[in-house]
């Protein structure tokens, strides 16, 4: 019982996730936007990037200056060097996963 019940929320789990990622894709498919709004729409890939980063690299109180995080803002400048060299977000993904965690088991 234990075993279907598991799989079976891993599989609900599974398909709440990829639906709303792929639909977008199917109806837009054949849709064709007028040139302002594909400019627009090619900006938000960076602002989400660049949101996600500023969340792990400033330490949020109530009530004081945001602080900085040492460990990940050092991590930002070669992973930062990487993405404008290669310009491959793989890449550039994986060399600030490598950096922070060496940073992470030296200090």
């Amino acid at each position: 019982m234990l075993n279907s019940y598991v799989l079976l929320t891993i599989l609900g789990c599974s398909i709440v996730t990829w639906l709303p990622r792929i639909i977008p894709f199917a109806l837009t498919k054949k849709v064709a936007f007028p040139k302002p709004l594909l400019n627009f729409l090619s900006y938000i890939p960076i602002c989400i990037l660049t949101a996600l980063l500023l969340q792990s690299v400033l330490i949020y109180k109530e009530g004081a200056f945001p602080k900085v995080e040492m460990l990940e803002t050092i991590s930002c400048i070669p992973t930062l060097l990487v993405a404008i060299r290669t310009k491959d977000l793989m890449k550039t993904v994986i060399v600030g996963i490598v950096t922070i965690a060496l940073l992470r088991l030296v200090f």
